[in-house]
Order: structure tokens, then C-alpha cells, then sequence
């Protein structure tokens, strides 16, 4: 018997060097070069200049360590809204930058005195500042390199740094804008300040954090009440969670419609019980001095007020051998807040300490902040350490008396606990010693010997704020600090300044580490911004309305800013620091004026062009000020700028700079931390100076979180870090991960994460191989016009023409989970599944002159066309690999626009039409699969179908186009309800695999393939 002909020489498979593995960590690098040595970005620039401008400005990160995922989310990111702009035909330039000053630098420098047991004081601030410097300088570096290797193009050559020269210059210029308008005032304010990094912090660097605190009831007894005479040497009960401030306390707030109530309290000796406290303490017993004695609290807190003592009680400071109990708790009076008006109270240390401080009686004040949700009801005030104590003891004529230093520790000279070695955040400082390893501290120890403790533990679980660098608590604390107003018209630039408000705050009182003198007049404008500044609207109004005006991505985000704008305080822009740009003013030392002079300003805009910061640190001040003003009398300002003051004016030093004057950023893409960071700050600085947003439009995504949800943190070792992904995997990986997440919302990436786009990509990649190998050898001769092209052909050119307009919209709308979606279903369900399934018989099959395999491979030739130029945004390396397999000598695929498709192409009623076909060919296979599984069939091309002769008429197609769409070899029409299948009794060809009645011997030719072998 003679074997059977070999056909598989004569069969067209498709051919392509393009390999199945992406082996993307090791080619990655090698295009990276080649983009390199051929000026990518420039030509990129060259190609197209004079085309409508498109700036994405870049949100500067601190250049202080290798990037994390959150890094590489946010610059993959703006890479793929670049790309995709430059795709659509615009001039789209990305200058990455890096914040270069302040805490964040300083700190790691600090770090390295810490280890080597150094005082960073002792340093000379030059030599300080330096350091951090060149320790900028060395992480830019390497980040740019970090940069780079996750595909993002740019120029890498010429970033900006807000520590070069003249960016320095420029961010003092913007700042002496708000200084000749103004929008500048020194106060004294209660601030977020740092005790561990000694400065002021923004909002924006502060994190918060559940902490377990003291919290303490503290009787105030009443000296005066003339609304209600029947409370005179009653208690107030206050109660705190920061116990350090009550030795700053200076008034007692309440609610005017709040209802309160005055009780009695009597207590009984009982036996102590097990494990009771009795016995071990000295010092005046709880018992005894509440016993008889009258305390006034919300009636909605009585209950859990009396809780609390009772607790206290328990484990009470007892006489040896006895315990208290309380035996009954009537109430004796009953009132609304409003009679608490006039009333005063005697300080709880008012006995122990001598001084006019502690002597003075403490009013009652009424506080539209105070609640009962928690706590007396009455809430104590210290307007030293709270914005809401700050205002309401201001209104009432109560100044700040900084008692805390720059250490967080009570000044030297301060009559209870001055001179203490604790911070007044050390848990030592406030403990209670009630159920806790902790002993009592002095706070709560004098206040129990004045009989004035009702109530203490050591087990409120709260939230609270800490240096997100230092990780260390923080504290509100006043000090004279420099403000930009929010609220307030701006002033002209000509006229006198405006005079110190008459209710100015004081500066600090003796005993500071600055010296400042209690007789110091007032710097201009403490604690009064509304004087400054003349008519028009404030910044926030101004903000505001910018805000308004600019398209937020999503549109809820809108929301976020609009509400941190209406309600945040004066932006506090000066910090007590050395590494930074300087507040290059100078202050008359007598009238606390600063100078606003266009002349002299213009010299100090010159000399930080010339020597950067550095140069007011170092500069002869009576050269700058001219012959004008003397030395003697104009002192410079030697605290640096807030860092976010830095980065707000980028837009200045980078857009206008670059682009023109009048020039805006088209897009800020950041995370939605940024809402109270760089968004904002760039938002004020552009309102204060130019009176409209620095933007157009702001994109806003969420946080790279692990894959089960959590936040990532090196101390519970769930970090994924992208320089890993990259050694391993490759940045397309990272990059498709990125485009592929809802990242509006915050995003999950581990291990089960990445290999389901590992998945995802590899489908992607194989539809190019297919496409590569499918395309071998075609030229422009085989192209075949739309009208002469079956209706599958032409329905897959629709699929084109409706894909475009979707990617356009999804691209203009920076969708970027959509715009991938869509390209990964065309290419997965459009292209893989079912027109390549069916249209691989004629592929490998027909002749190549073939009208249905020249109108295949022209619709392949659009489609790979469309999809390297699609998905050139995502996959910057794979999609480069791709067309310069395809054409070698092509250029990068990156200098390509847009692909031209043809709108006429598409027609909806011929997608309905197709739509149908799928269902139908979805019903096909799984009336097939059953025969699959008993192994009747094995091809579905050994099927034989009946199928229902109204869903045949429906298609509106012949019989041996539905063949190819089913992949059958039989195909008929008849009287059922259902799809028959049954296995075919024809022979199959040798070639092709079809079954078909030509074919008289298994193996054999049928009619289309004899012809092509046989030519």
C-alpha cells in the first residue's frame, strides 16, 4: 500500500522572526538604547512642531530614594496620556522634574548624623545645605534612570529641579508677587508643627495614625456665675485627650443651646476589692474631695461622665486600706449653655502656683464647636495648641502665651513644669498610671494633689497626626509664622502698607530660643489677615472659581478640592529649617513692615539667578537694599519657603518658562493625596499671581495598594517593588497593569495580579505574532478594494471604523481601562476567536491570488496597522519590537499618528447583522461540544449540521459562507426547532482537512486544493 502524500510544504503557514516569548527584561534595555542613540524624543519634537501643543506638567516627586510602585504607577501613567496625545497627531513635550528642598532631603541627611552620633546644628549651614545638594543631585540621578527603564520619554537631558539656580530665583520672584500685592502677613497662629524636626509642616505632610492617649476629666471650680448664682464653686468638668495643655489652658467653652446639668456627688468607703489599686498611692484619696462636691457637664454626657469617675475610683488613689464608691449622683440644677455666659472659673492650679498667669480668673466662653458626641460638653481652651481655641480666645481679647519651645518641652521659665526634659508628647509627660505599665506622670500627679483629677486612663484609641517623614506625633502649636490670607481683596502695588491691626497677637514672651523680647511691637499684620490687601475678591473666592473652570478627571473629584479649599485656614508658607529657598524679605525692625520695593526686590531676583539661595544666606543685605534703606533698620528673614510654595510655582519656571507667559499646563496627573498637596498649592500660587488655575484640566488616580487591599509597607513586608517587576517580567507588564486598573479608584498589584496580565499580554503579543506571520511577504499588488471584499471582511473594517471613534473618545477622556479593554476584546473576541478562526483555512489554504485571501490579508494589513499605533501608548516596547519586525528599517513606531481609518466604512446595520452570526455561531459550537467530549468528532470540521431553516433565512447568508463562519464541512437547512449535529460521512481532504464530497479516497485532494498544488 503506497503512503500517502505529504501536503504540508504546499500549505501557506505564516511566517515571522517575531518570537511567542516576549523576553521583555532583556530586550527592554536594548530599545531603550537605540531610543537613545537615534534622539527619539527630539525627532519626536522636530515631527511635530507647529502642531496643536498638548503640556502634561509633571508633578515633581522628592528625589530622596529608588522609586515604589506608587512611582511607577504615577509616571506609566502620564506616559501612556503623552503617548497617546503625540498619537493623536499633538505636540506633546513631557518635562519630568524633582522636588529638590526641604524636610524630605534634610532628613535623610540628618539620618546620617544621627548614625555617625553628630550634631547637624554644629554643622555650618552652608556646608549643611550642600550636602543636601549633592545628595539630591545623586537620587535624581538614579531615578531618572528608574524613570526611563519603565519606557516613560521624555527630556531626561534637561529636567527641571527646583533646586537649580534658577528655579530658586524664580520661586522668590512668585513669592515677592504675593509680597508687592500684599498677600503676605507675619502671625502668630496656631500651626501643625513638628517637635522631632523642629518646623512647621503643611497639611500635606502629615499622616494620620491610631495611637492609644490619656484622657482626663479636670475640675474647674466656678469663682463667678451671674446667670446662674446657684453655680458659684460648683466644678466644670473638662475633658482632654492632650492633658499638656491644661497647663496652658485660659478659658472654658460651651454650647449657648446646649442643655446641661449640675450633680452631687457622694461617695462611700468600701472594702478595696481584689486587685484594687487601695492602698498602693499617696496623696489626697478621689473619694474625698468629691464627696458633697457639685459638677456641671452635658446632660447627654452625665452618664458616661459619671462612668468614667466611677472607673477612676475603682483603681482610685486611696488611703491604705480603703476604696471609694460612688453611692449616688442626683441632679441638682438644670440649664441651657447660654446661662453658663459671664461665668469665670478658677485655673486647677490656681492654689498651688503664684503668678498672674494662673492667678487670672478662666471665663466661660460660647463656642459653636462644641458638641456632645464625646467628652463634658465643655471643652478647655489653650490658644496656643488648637485653630478653634486660637479664634475664640482672640475674639474675646485672650492672647497665646508660648509656653512650648521648638522642642515640644515647656520653656525654662514657665511656672508649672517649666524646664521639664519631656516633650509635652512623651506618654511619661501625661500618663495616668490607671491601667497601664506606666507610671503617673506630673500632670496628672499635681492635678490629683489639687484635688482637680475626677477621672484618667491611659486607653482612648484615637487618631492622630504625625510627620509622615519622621513618623513622630506632632502638635498645634503658635508661633510667629509667615501666611498667605485666604481670605481678603489683594492690595495694589503702590500705596503705603497697611498698619498693624490694633488687636495684633503678641510676639513671644521672654525665654524663647529666638530672644524675641515681650516688648517687641507686632510684625505687620499678626493674627489680623483681613486688613491686608485692598479690593477685589480673596484668594479662596478666586480658587474657587478656578476651580469651577477646569475639567476634573474624574468629575467627583471636583467635589474633594472644592470642599479643602472652602475650608482650609492661611497657607502657612514659612518654615524653621535650612535646607530650602529662602523667604528673601526684609522686616523693619521696629514697625515689623516688610519691605515691598520693586527695585530692591529686582536685586535679590538677580542675585538668586546668580547664585541661587545660597546667595541670601551669604549676601551683603545693605548691597541688596541699596542706598535707600540701611541695614541697621531692615532685618532679613532667615526662615525657608514650605516646599509646597516650591513645587505651587513650577508652572512658572517650567510651562510659562518653556512655552510662553501666558501658557497653561493642558493636564496635572497625580494621586488623590494631592488634592491637599501639589493640586492645591499649584492652584493658590497660580490664584494669588495670576488669578486663574495653573491647569485645564487635573486627572486624578488612587493608590497602588497589595493585592489583598492593604496598604503597602515595608514593616509587614507586602511591598512589590517595580525594579523587581522589571528584572523579572519587563515594563510592558507594569505598563499594561497600569492601563488595565480602574485607577481612579486605588488599584491592586502581587503576584496572582501580574500574572493575569502576564495572561492578558501574552494574548496581545500572539495576536501581533499571528498577524507578523499572517502578513509575510505582502505588498501593496495584493491590496484589494472594500467593495470587492466578502462581507466578513468588510465587517471587521466596521469593527475598525466604530473601534476608532470609541479609542478617540477613550483616549481624549484619559479611560485608559477602557481604551485597553476595548483593543484587548477586538483583539482577543473580534480578531483571535473568530475572524483569524475562520479565515485561517483560506490563510493557509487558497491561492495566494485568491480574492478572499488578498482581501484577508488587506484587512490584516489595516488591522495590524491600527493595533501597533493603538496599543503603541501601552506597550512602547513590544509595539516598537513588533513594527520593526515588520519594517527594519521603518523609524520607531512612536513617530507614527493616528491611524487613517475610513469612517464610511462603518455600518451598523451590518455589525447588527454580524452580531447575529456570532450568537448563532456561539450556539453552533456548543451543539458541537457534546459529540467533542464522547469523542465522536474531533474537528469541528468532521460536524454535520441541520439547523432550522428560519434561523438560516434570518443570517441572510449562503450556504457556504456559514460553513466557514461554523468551520463545517456539512452544512443544510431543515424542519427542526434545534441544531442537529451528527459526523459527517465524507472523505477528508489531505490539505486542507475539509470534508468534502469531491474527495474520493481519505487523504485525498479536494477540488480547491488539487488546483493549487497542481497549479
Amino acid at each position: 500500500m503506497s503512503e500517502k502524500p505529504d501536503y504540508r510544504s504546499t500549505v501557506f503557514l505564516p511566517k515571522t522572526d517575531f518570537p511567542m516569548k516576549a523576553g521583555l527584561a532583556q530586550k527592554e534595555p536594548a530599545i531603550l538604547a537605540r531610543w537613545a542613540s537615534e534622539g527619539l524624543y527630539k525627532r519626536l519634537r522636530e515631527a511635530r512642531q507647529g502642531r496643536e501643543r498638548f503640556i502634561l506638567h509633571d508633578g515633581p516627586p522628592y528625589a530622596n530614594g529608588d522609586i515604589h510602585m506608587g512611582h511607577a504607577m504615577n509616571k506609566i501613567l502620564k506616559d501612556i496620556v503623552v503617548r497617546s496625545q503625540s498619537l493623536l497627531g499633538k505636540d506633546a513635550p513631557y518635562v519630568p522634574g524633582w522636588d529638590c528642598h526641604g524636610l524630605p532631603i534634610e532628613w535623610k541627611i540628618e539620618e546620617q548624623y544621627r548614625k555617625k552620633k553628630l550634631d547637624k546644628d554644629a554643622v555650618p549651614p552652608r556646608e549643611f545645605r550642600a550636602q543636601c545638594r549633592a545628595y539630591a543631585e545623586e537620587w535624581v540621578r538614579v531615578q531618572s534612570e528608574q524613570f526611563q527603564r519603565l519606557g516613560v520619554m521624555g527630556e531626561w537631558d534637561d529636567p527641571y529641579l527646583t533646586m537649580k539656580f534658577e528655579a530658586e530665583a524664580k520661586i522668590v520672584e512668585e513669592l515677592l508677587k504675593f509680597a508687592e500685592s500684599g498677600q503676605l502677613y507675619r502671625g502668630a497662629k496656631p500651626v501643625m508643627w513638628s517637635p522631632v524636626e523642629k518646623t512647621a509642616l503643611a497639611e500635606a505632610e502629615v499622616e494620620y495614625e491610631d495611637i492609644t492617649s490619656t484622657q482626663i476629666d479636670v475640675a474647674f471650680k466656678i469663682m463667678h456665675a451671674p446667670n446662674a448664682p446657684e453655680l458659684k464653686y460648683a466644678h466644670a468638668v473638662v475633658w482632654t485627650t492632650t492633658p499638656w495643655t491644661i497647663p496652658v489652658n485660659q478659658a472654658i467653652a460651651f454650647g449657648r443651646d446646649i442643655d446641661y446639668v449640675a450633680f452631687e456627688l457622694e461617695t462611700k468607703v468600701r472594702p478595696p476589692t481584689a486587685g484594687g489599686a487601695a492602698g498602693g498611692q499617696k496623696g489626697r484619696p478621689v473619694g474625698e474631695f468629691c464627696s458633697g462636691d457639685r459638677f456641671i457637664v452635658a446632660a447627654a454626657l452625665f452618664e458616661d461622665v459619671v462612668r468614667r469617675m466611677q472607673g477612676y475610683l475603682d483603681t482610685s488613689w486611696s488611703s491604705p486600706g480603703l476604696a471609694h464608691e460612688i453611692d449616688s449622683a442626683p441632679i441638682v440644677w438644670r440649664g441651657k449653655g447660654a446661662q453658663l455666659a459671664g461665668a469665670t472659673a478658677y485655673h486647677p492650679m490656681a492654689g498651688a502656683f503664684e503668678g498672674p498667669f494662673f492667678e487670672k480668673p478662666r471665663p466661660f466662653l460660647p463656642g459653636d464647636f462644641v458638641t456632645t458626641e464625646q467628652g463634658t460638653g465643655l471643652v478647655h481652651m489653650a490658644p496656643d495648641h488648637g485653630e478653634d481655641d486660637f479664634l475664640l480666645c482672640k475674639a474675646n481679647g485672650i492672647d497665646p502665651v508660648f509656653a512650648v519651645d521648638d522642642a515640644g518641652r515647656y520653656r525654662p521659665d514657665w511656672e508649672w513644669l517649666g524646664g521639664c526634659p519631656l516633650s509635652v508628647i512623651n506618654p511619661k509627660l501625661n500618663a495616668s498610671g490607671n491601667g497601664s505599665q506606666m507610671e503617673e506622670g506630673p500632670i496628672c500627679r499635681d492635678l490629683r494633689e489639687a484635688g482637680a483629677l475626677l477621672a484618667a486612663s491611659d486607653d482612648f484609641r484615637h487618631s492622630y497626626p504625625h510627620s509622615w517623614r519622621s513618623k513622630a506625633k506632632i502638635i498645634f502649636r503658635c508661633t510667629p509664622q509667615w501666611f498667605i490670607p485666604m481670605d481678603g481683596g489683594k492690595g495694589g502695588e503702590a500705596g503705603p502698607p497697611p498698619p498693624p491691626p490694633a488687636a495684633a497677637v503678641p510676639l513671644p514672651v521672654p525665654g524663647r530660643s529666638d530672644g524675641t523680647d515681650a516688648s517687641t511691637p507686632p510684625r505687620n499684620g499678626e493674627g489680623d489677615h483681613a486688613q491686608h490687601g485692598g479690593g477685589g475678591p480673596g484668594l479662596r473666592a478666586t480658587a474657587l472659581e478656578a476651580i469651577e473652570a477646569t475639567r476634573w478627571v474624574p468629575e467627583r473629584s471636583k467635589n474633594r478640592i472644592r470642599s479643602m479649599v472652602e475650608g482650609r485656614p492661611d497657607w502657612v508658607i514659612s518654615r524653621q529649617r535650612a535646607w530650602g529657598v529662602p523667604i528673601a524679605l526684609y522686616v523693619h525692625r521696629k514697625t515689623g513692615e516688610y519691605l515691598k520695593d520693586p527695585v530692591v526686590n529686582s536685586r535679590i531676583i538677580h542675585a538668586f539667578h546668580e547664585g541661587g539661595a545660597d546667595a541670601w544666606f551669604a549676601a551683603d543685605h545693605q548691597a541688596l537694599l541699596g542706598n535707600h534703606y540701611s541695614r541697621e533698620e531692615w532685618e532679613p528673614v532667615t526662615d525657608i519657603l514650605d516646599v509646597w510654595f516650591d513645587s505651587g510655582s513650577t508652572h512658572s519656571y517650567v510651562v510659562e518658562a518653556r512655552y510662553g507667559q501666558d501658557v497653561r499646563a493642558d493636564l496635572y496627573c497625580e494621586g488623590s493625596d494631592q488634592h491637599r498637596g501639589w493640586f492645591q498649592s499649584s492652584l493658590l500660587e497660580s490664584c494669588g499671581t495670576r488669578g486663574l488655575a495653573p491647569y485645564k484640566a487635573v486627572l486624578t488616580h488612587g493608590f497602588a495598594l497589595d493585592q489583598n487591599g492593604r496598604k503597602m509597607s515595608k514593616s509587614i513586608g507586602n511591598t512589590v517593588d517595580p525594579l523587581k517587576v522589571l528584572q523579572e517580567s519587563g515594563a510592558d507588564i507594569l505598563r499594561l497593569w497600569v492601563a488595565s486598573t480602574d485607577y481612579f479608584e486605588d488599584v491592586r498589584i502581587g503576584k496572582e495580579v501580574l500574572a493575569g496580565t502576564s495572561d492578558a499580554y501574552r494574548k496581545l503579543r500572539n495576536t501581533f505574532r499571528y498577524l507578523l506571520g499572517a502578513l509575510d511577504g505582502f505588498t501593496d499588488a495584493e491590496r484589494l478594494p472594500a467593495k470587492e471584499m466578502p462581507e466578513l471582511e468588510r465587517w471587521v473594517l466596521h469593527r475598525l471604523a466604530e473601534l476608532d471613534a470609541e479609542l478617540r473618545a477613550a483616549a481624549e477622556g484619559f479611560e485608559f481601562n477602557r481604551y485597553t479593554r476595548l483593543l484587548a476584546t477586538f483583539a482577543n473576541d473580534d480578531l483571535s476567536a473568530f475572524f483569524f478562526d475562520i479565515r485561517k483555512d483560506s490563510l493557509y489554504c487558497d491561492a495566494p491570488a485568491s480574492a478572499k485571501r488578498r482581501a484577508y490579508r488587506t484587512v490584516l494589513d489595516s488591522v495590524f496597522h491600527a493595533l501597533v499605533r493603538w496599543l503603541a501608548p501601552v506597550l512602547c516596547f513590544t509595539t516598537e519590537e513588533a513594527w520593526l519586525t515588520r519594517y527594519p528599517d521603518g523609524g520607531s513606531v512612536h513617530l507614527l499618528e493616528w491611524p487613517e481609518i475610513d469612517a464610511a466604512r462603518r455600518d451598523d446595520a451590518l455589525g447588527a447583522k454580524w452580531a447575529l452570526v456570532r450568537a448563532s455561531r456561539d450556539e453552533v459550537t456548543e451543539a458541537i461540544e457534546p459529540l467533542r467530549r464522547e469523542k465522536l468528532i474531533g474537528s469541528s470540521l468532521e460536524a454535520r449540521l441541520i439547523v432550522p431553516q428560519d434561523e438560516e433565512n434570518a443570517l441572510d447568508l449562503d450556504e457556504e459562507v456559514l460553513k466557514e463562519v461554523y468551520i463545517v464541512s456539512e452544512l443544510e437547512a431543515g424542519a427542526t426547532d434545534r441544531i442537529e449535529v451528527t459526523r459527517t460521512a465524507r472523505l477528508k481532504c489531505g490539505r486542507c482537512w475539509r470534508h468534502m464530497p469531491e474527495v474520493d479516497e481519505e487523504g485525498g485532494l479536494c477540488n480547491r486544493c488539487a488546483e493549487v498544488v497542481n497549479g
